[in-house]
């Protein structure tokens, strides 16, 4: 039977087929929808959302000491917060075969920047597999648990954002179950003590070796020749671009395993052309492996190092010419991101705006878009969780020069439970001054709706505890008069606890709670929150057109000839009614 299936559905099945047991993983895409996705096979295996990376390897790694196949899955960014576990985990080796999934995001389609993960697989030095399409997602998941166990090293599956969401056919087969291995003591393995870790550390250099026959001979690192005169090196989906650019005409080696490098396979295939191209996404990491061989290739010389490829890339860089293909010119709208229209975050993020002699620093979530016009309420963003002990740094800075700065930091739900509590701890036990604001919206919101401690559910649907953030910051050290709690679509009611936060100089936090305005109401929701369906309408006789309400941002308002409401738009949020001086906009229930 045969499925068409995304990368990350693919992923999922060989996960189940492969006899997992238990997967980790925060979300973040373009990796979100592999563990959203292994939910449905929950009867036989079980799947959580961590509050962060670090947490989903660290407890896939437990389940592998435990003797069980798991794994963790993150996007590339979130292998920076992973990285701590794996190096380490890497000398230690498995029980039950263990693989991190990292997500790479060529073209940052939604990421803050675009590193390549072949480096991490490398420098930590653990087995990498890359994909280049569905089928092979499916069944480098099932081929990395038996690699796993077999070498007794985690795996780094190498996906990219257009294997990812790109769909194809798919084999499906049954699950095949691996029996636990029972649990050992094993001290010398397992406790990474110095004296401990230098024997594994020359261990891992014989199981590298050993890795590298495997690549020299896999079936997954193989060479497709159609003549001498052009051989082509390449992996992942740079292969699909490859095929459709040179056709026939070339010889490939297609590598499935990149690290440990195949080094006499590569020399063998490099003899027999008399040209070799390298055509790899990001950064020369196929080109270097050649370089240190001594070998001549033509690679990021004419292939873009940065940004994703495709095949009119591919062509244009190597041969100069255009696809052959009828294109149609036509003007595209330009539709910059925006939040939402009724958003729980514009009416704070509007009260933010209007505060003058602030440094506001932001933090990765969908609120960063409050960083646009014309709302432009965040100066800076970084990494996740980044926002409050940067706000913290800058406060301590500009109270320690005399500065007339205050700093309020913007942070998300989900995102504080990803490592913003350890930058608030750092406020609070360092006796900061800055303002830290938690975005609540009940949901974790970017990514598309993945329940988070907050939420009081878990990834698979059941009831769970709800972490009540003010007493969380009361626990940790803030004093309970600085802690503020605001519907944030009452724009008076933030900016008076903006003011109270402001005046004060020791750490405080401000809470925003709605739900997001896209989320399926919980119960909870419905009772705590009116969600009531309304509208706000503009009463052209009174209106003005002094473009107060165009001022807050919100995609439901049109500024044509005359200012209106798109009613399908509006959701009631009244943030356009609270501005405007002239009572020209009604709320309709």
């Amino acid at each position: 039977m045969r499925e068409l299936m995304t990368g990350n559905e693919a992923v999922a099945r060989g996960a189940w087929e492969g006899g997992l047991i238990f997967a980790s993983a925060y979300p973040g895409t373009p990796s979100t929808e592999i563990t959203e996705n292994l939910a449905q096979y929950k009867e036989e295996l079980y799947c959580e959302w961590a509050p962060n990376e670090k947490v989903a390897l660290e407890a896939a790694i437990g389940a592998s000491l435990a003797g069980v196949r798991s794994m963790a899955a993150m996007k590339h960014v979130g292998v920076n917060v992973a990285a701590d576990p794996l190096f380490t985990f890497a000398y230690t080796g498995v029980t039950g075969g263990c693989i991190l999934v990292s997500a790479d995001d060529p073209g940052m389609h939604s990421s803050q920047n675009e590193q390549d993960n072949r480096n991490y697989a490398e420098a930590a030095r653990v087995l990498m597999l890359e994909p280049a399409d569905s089928q092979v997602s499916k069944d480098y998941m099932k081929l990395g648990f038996t690699l796993s166990e077999q070498f007794d090293t985690p795996v780094l599956l190498r996906m990219t954002t257009r294997v990812c969401h790109s769909k194809g056919l798919v084999t499906l087969e049954d699950r095949r179950e691996k029996e636990r291995v029972p649990y050992k003591k094993n001290i010398r393995k397992f406790v990474a003590t110095p004296a401990n870790a230098k024997v594994r550390r020359v261990e891992l250099a014989d199981r590298l070796i050993a890795m590298e026959e495997y690549a020299n001979t896999c079936e997954i690192n193989r060479p497709e020749y159609n003549g001498s005169k052009i051989g082509v090196i390449t992996s992942g989906v740079a292969y699909q671009y490859a095929r459709e650019t040179f056709g026939e005409t070339a010889s490939y080696l297609k590598l499935g395993m990149t690290f440990p490098f195949p080094r006499d396979l590569t020399r063998e295939f490099a003899s027999k052309v008399d040209k070799l191209y390298v055509v790899e996404e990001m950064d020369p990491y196929i080109e270097r492996h050649l370089q240190q061989l001594g070998i001549e290739a033509i690679g990021k010389a004419v292939i873009p190092s940065f940004g994703e490829l495709n095949t009119d890339i591919v062509r244009k860089s190597v041969f100069g010419t255009e696809n052959e293909h009828e294109t149609i010119e036509k003007e595209a709208v330009d539709r910059p991101p925006t939040l939402c229209a009724g958003c729980p975050h514009r009416g704070f993020f509007y009260a933010l705006s209007k505060k003058k002699n602030v440094v506001i620093t932001g933090d990765i979530g969908c609120y960063t878009l409050g960083s646009a016009p014309p709302l432009s309420a965040i100066d800076s963003c970084f990494c996740m969780g980044g926002s409050i002990s940067t706000g913290h740094g800058a406060a301590v800075a500009l109270r320690f020069t005399g500065a007339k700065e205050k700093a309020i930091a913007v942070i998300g739900d989900s995102t504080f439970f990803h490592t913003g509590i350890n930058s608030l701890l750092d406020v609070i036990y360092n006796k900061g001054c800055s303002v830290s604001v938690i975005l609540d919206n009940r949901i974790t919101g970017m990514t598309g709706h993945q329940q988070n401690p907050g939420t009081g559910f878990t990834l698979m649907g059941e009831p769970t505890a709800e972490v009540d953030i003010p007493k969380l910051c009361n626990a940790i050290g803030l004093k309970e008069e600085n802690i503020y709690l605001v519907n944030p679509l009452d724009i008076a009611a933030s900016d008076a606890a903006l003011d109270a936060a402001l005046a004060k100089d020791e750490p405080t936090v401000i809470i925003t709670r709605y739900p997001c305005i896209l989320k399926k109401f919980s119960e909870q929701d419905k009772e705590e929150f009116d969600l009531s369906p309304k509208k706000c309408v503009i009463v052209q006789e009174k209106c003005k057109k002094c473009k107060k309400c165009v001022s807050v941002g919100c995609p439901a308002i049109h500024n044509d000839e005359k200012i209106t409401i798109d009613e399908p738009s509006c959701t009631g949020c009244t943030v356009c009614k609270q501005v405007c001086p002239f009572d020209a906009i009604e709320e309709v229930r």
